[in-house]
């Protein structure tokens, strides 16, 4: 009596990744936590490919863990979604975690798939592909001439400080603009360079030329963050203190894909504003949170202040909590949250520049 072949079971995969500037590691590991292999790959197009093939060659691929995926990972993430798979963000391991371990590239990608597979230390990665990723990329120049017009300003300062005395009485008390239009006029005379007041001279002239080459470069970013911001989520613009770089910088925060974030408690978490529980005992207390995103933390303290300056309900609520016996940094605090829930809902509904201007026509 002839038998019928029995099919075998496909096996169902679970990947896990440890992303490099240059090569990628990959570990794929089964449904009883078995290790099936362990490679490496170039962080190129045709590596992503080669890593995919690998992955599925042990069976079905039902999820794979990233390491870094706004970062080195960024690429492999991008593949792996367009095929369809369905990817997990990998936090690292603790220090404690690794020193019972050791560390290696191997080991790092076998302990993503782990947490990949149970669920630890895992969270939804940010879409790369959208209008929010182009508004970030902008972000990203425009902070840095930020940051490198207030670092030649300062050392504009310190040279003046230590200038010989008729250059540096004649330009100490000068505001900001005032200084970099009187350095930017000067004429020093090339032949007298080896005189210190000479040298100062040029140095601050061609500092405040860098000033203002910034200037423009700022505003030129300004001009493009502008309408990419309001095409994103106008509403937010519309929230009372909230400007372009407000607006900018919480709309990178949450991602294109807003729907990681499951409710404001998150969002708030997320922003390093939700109040971290610190009780032992008969004490009960709250500490502040030091963790999240610093730069949201900072544009939502920004909300805070403009709306105790200029607005009437923050205001009062000041001063009912002033009352109570609140200090001014709790209620800015208090406040803060308020502002994530406000900004979570409006966040939500988040739609895109072209679903923006159809619904204008």
């Amino acid at each position: 009596m002839s038998t019928i072949p029995q099919t075998p079971p496909i096996i169902e995969i679970t990947g896990g990744v440890d992303t490099h500037r240059d090569t990628h590691t990959a570990a794929a590991i089964d449904t009883s936590g078995r290790l099936l292999g362990a490679k490496q790959f170039k962080a190129t197009t045709t590596g992503y490919r080669k890593l995919l093939t690998w992955l599925t060659s042990f069976g079905s691929l039902a999820l794979v863990g990233v390491e870094g995926t706004g970062v080195y990972g960024a690429g492999l993430t991008r593949h792996l979604q367009a095929e369809a798979i369905k990817v997990v963000e990998i936090d690292r391991p603790d220090r404690k975690m690794r020193r019972w371990q050791g560390k290696s590239d191997p080991v790092d990608a076998e302990a993503a798939a782990r947490a990949a597979q149970a669920g630890h230390r895992t969270g939804t990665p940010k879409q790369r592909t959208g209008a929010v990723e182009a508004l970030r990329a902008l972000r990203v120049a425009r902070r840095s001439a930020v940051r490198q017009r207030t670092d030649t300003l300062r050392q504009m300062k310190a040279l003046i400080i230590s200038a010989p005395e008729p250059l540096r009485a004649s330009l100490r008390t000068s505001s900001n603009p005032d200084l970099v239009t009187t350095c930017a006029a000067f004429r020093p005379d090339p032949a007298r360079l080896v005189e210190p007041a000479t040298a100062t001279r040029a140095a601050l002239r061609a500092l405040a030329r860098r000033v203002r080459n910034l200037d423009t470069e700022i505003t030129d970013l300004d001009t493009d963050l502008a309408p990419l911001v309001a095409s994103i989520n106008p509403d937010l613009l519309a929230l009372n203190g909230v400007g372009t770089e407000v607006a900018g910088q919480l709309l990178v925060t949450a991602g294109q894909n807003t729907n990681r974030i499951r409710n404001e408690a998150a969002f708030a978490m997320l922003c390093g504003i939700a109040p971290l529980p610190a009780s032992s005992g008969q004490t009960h207390r709250h500490r502040l949170n030091r963790g999240g995103d610093r730069q949201a933390n900072a544009a939502i303290h920004r909300i805070a202040i403009t709306r105790l300056r200029w607005d009437p309900r923050t205001r009062a609520y000041m001063e009912k909590r002033t009352k109570e016996g609140l200090s001014k940094k709790d209620i800015i605090r208090c406040l803060k949250r308020y502002i994530a829930r406000e900004i979570f809902t409006v966040l939500s509904k988040t739609t895109t520049p072209t679903e923006n201007l159809q619904s204008t026509t």
